[in-house]
């Protein structure tokens, strides 16, 4: 047996906590857990939507907020004040920017019969934005689903009443402005939460192939005769002022020739009355004045000559110019 001592190795002793300390970390871990989930921050461009125990409870706008901590009440932010688009008959390249369009996909969405049975393309956007984060929530399920079904839906039932070349060239305006309507007070029925901004047609064509060839021909005819109306127009607008001008000169030029020409036989008139009365009070002389009168507006009309013609020659004389030299 060995005599040697036996050293006794003893493990340190653990480190001990008392109950006091324990309980001030747990409280300390508690309270920066409550801090962090007692304030949220919504953008400018947002409202929030809080729910307490999973009901809702309030609205709140932009800013630092407070809520209950420990998840009895929780936060959804919305953003109320951006305009979101929604794309049909083609989707938008967010990587390049570009449009992506000839997928089946995009084109069943756009293709829709019009009211005289021909097949149109019809590519469109619709903008809104959410004016009620509430119902916007909470009223309807599968979001942009439904706003698509509802924009085909409207879409479909504008251009079916309407012909191609109506809805390809002059009514286009008049089709967003409907549609804009209708989804709106659709919108508004179901409590969705959200305000149209603005309904905008795209590409608006006939389907590809032979058909589009017409079409595109039908387009050419109708820019054709649209030039041809312009330039007719501004003929008109030229030649037309021109031609009353004319009128207008010619028309006044016989209202005063009219005018002269009523003027002098009232004068004649007057002349003769005149006349008249002075040959009942003295024929004599008035016949001899009337008939120096008339020889010498003859005689100045003719340059002071006068042929005196006698068919027999019995009576001609040997004098030709009258006041002149023999």
């Amino acid at each position: 047996m060995d005599d040697r001592d036996e050293t006794v190795v003893r493990p340190a002793n653990p480190i001990s906590f008392s109950p006091k300390i324990l309980i001030v970390l747990l409280l300390v871990v508690l309270i920066g857990f409550a801090a962090a989930s007692s304030f949220f921050v919504v953008d400018q461009t947002e409202q929030a939507v809080v729910l307490r125990l999973g009901k809702y409870n309030r609205t709140v706008g932009p800013g630092l907020q407070t809520k209950i901590p420990f998840g009895i009440e929780t936060s959804y932010n919305i953003p109320t004040q951006v305009v979101q688009t929604l794309t049909f008959g083609y989707r938008a390249n967010d990587m390049t920017g570009t449009s992506l369009r000839g997928a089946t996909s995009f084109q069943d969405e756009s293709i829709m019969l019009t009211g005289d049975l021909n097949i149109v393309d019809v590519e469109w956007i619709v903008q809104y934005k959410i004016n009620d984060p509430k119902n916007w929530l909470f009223k309807v399920q599968e979001r942009e689903k439904t706003i698509r079904d509802i924009s085909q839906s409207v879409m479909n039932e504008l251009v079916g009443d309407l012909p191609i070349l109506s809805v390809m060239t002059n009514l286009r305006t008049q089709i967003e402005i409907e549609a804009e309507e209708e989804m709106q007070r659709i919108f508004d029925r179901y409590e969705f939460g959200i305000k149209i901004v603005t309904v905008k047609l795209q590409n608006i064509v006939p389907p590809k192939g032979a058909v589009q060839d017409a079409f595109e021909d039908v387009n050419k005819a109708i820019q054709d005769m649209n030039r041809l109306i312009n330039e007719g127009k501004e003929y008109y607008n030229k030649e037309i002022p021109s031609a009353q001008g004319e009128s207008s000169k010619l028309i006044l030029q016989a209202q005063g020739y009219a005018a002269e020409r009523v003027n002098e036989a009232h004068g004649d008139a007057q002349r003769f009355d005149s006349v008249r009365q002075a040959y009942e009070e003295s024929p004599d002389i008035t016949r001899t004045r009337l008939y120096l009168e008339t020889m010498n507006e003859v005689l100045t009309e003719n340059g002071g000559k006068l042929t005196i013609v006698d068919s027999d020659l019995r009576n001609f004389l040997p004098v030709k110019n009258v006041g002149g030299s023999l």
